[in-house]
C-alpha cells in the first residue's frame, strides 16, 4: 500500500507569543516541532506498512528549516520525504495550502491512502485535510479514532463524534484525518535516527509543481488576517487559602451578596 502523510512544522504551543507590532506569531527563539496530530497520522501510516507492507512518503510545505520534521518522520519509519518549499508559497492560507499539497501529491504519482492530522495547533482550522481531498477528487473521513480494517481496496474506520463514534466504510484511494486517540506515537530508535540523518530529502518548488501563480501564497489566499490580538484580562481574581472548610466558608461569604 502506498501511503502519503502530510505533516507540518509548528511552533511549540507552550512558547507561542504574539508580536504586538505585526500581529503575527513570533517565532524567534521559539522551538519548532512536528504538529502533534500529524505525529499520530505518521504513526498510523507506519503501523499499516508494518502490518501489510508498502511504502510511506511524508510531505511538508514550509521553509527550508522544515526539513527537520521530515527527518524526524524518517526516524520514526517513513521511507521517503518531500519538502515543498518556495518563497512564492509564503502567506498561504488553507485554500492555497491545500492547492499546493494537491499539486505535490499528484506529482508523486499513484497512492492508496493519504493521512493527515485533524488540525494544526498553530491555526486550528481543520480545513487542509478536507481541502486536499477535494483537490485530489477523492473521498475523506475526518476525526478518525481507529482504523478497524483495511484490505487494500476498502477501509473501515471509527469516526469520533460528540456522542460516541460512527463506523464508516470507504473505498481507496481515500484521505483520513486522525485524532490523538488513534495511537501512541513511537520514540525513534538509534537506527532510525541514523537513517534519518542520511536520508535524501526531495525538494519541490512552485516551478516543479507547475503551480499557478494566482493560486499560491498571498495571491492565492482569499483569507486575509486583518488583526490578531490576545484577549484583554477580565475581572479580578482572588485565591483563597487555608483548609478546605475555611476556603469554602470564604467562597460562600464572597458569593452570598450576589444570591
Amino acid at each position: 500500500m502506498k501511503i502519503i502523510v502530510c505533516v507540518k512544522q509548528v511552533p511549540d504551543a507552550k512558547d507561542v507569543k504574539l508580536d504586538p507590532k505585526t500581529n503575527t506569531l513570533s517565532r524567534e527563539g521559539v522551538e519548532s516541532i512536528m504538529n502533534p496530530f500529524d505525529q499520530h497520522a505518521l504513526e498510523e501510516a507506519v503501523r499499516i506498512k508494518e502490518a501489510q507492507g508498502g511504502e510511506v512518503t511524508v510531505i511538508t510545505m514550509g521553509p527550508p528549516q522544515a526539513e527537520a520534521v521530515l527527518r524526524d518522520a524518517v526516524a520514526c519509519g517513513a521511507d521517503n520525504a518531500v519538502l515543498i518549499s518556495d518563497r512564492a508559497f509564503a502567506g498561504s492560507d488553507t485554500w492555497a495550502t491545500s492547492y499546493t499539497l494537491g499539486r505535490a501529491v499528484k506529482k508523486l504519482g499513484e497512492f492508496d491512502l493519504v493521512l493527515c492530522g485533524k488540525q494544526a495547533i498553530d491555526g486550528d482550522t481543520a480545513q487542509v485535510g478536507p481541502g486536499l481531498a477535494t483537490r485530489l477528487g477523492i473521498p475523506f473521513v475526518t476525526c478518525v479514532q481507529k482504523i478497524r480494517e483495511t484490505d487494500g481496496n476498502t477501509v473501515i474506520v471509527e469516526r469520533m463524534m460528540d456522542d460516541g463514534y460512527d463506523v464508516v466504510k470507504a473505498s481507496l484511494p481515500l484521505l483520513l484525518t486522525v485524532v490523538k486517540d488513534i495511537n501512541e506515537p513511537r520514540v525513534p530508535s538509534l537506527k532510525g535516527k541514523m537513517k534519518a540523518k542520511k536520508a535524501n530529502i526531495t525538494m519541490l518548488s512552485a516551478a516543479d509543481l507547475e503551480a499557478e501563480a494566482t493560486c499560491i501564497g498571498l495571491p492565492g489566499s482569499p483569507t486575509q488576517v486583518v488583526n490578531v490580538f490576545p484577549p484583554e484580562p477580565r475581572g479580578n481574581k482572588e485565591i483563597f487559602t487555608g483548609s478546605v472548610d475555611e476556603q469554602v466558608d470564604k467562597l460562600v461569604a464572597k458569593l452570598t451578596p450576589y444570591l
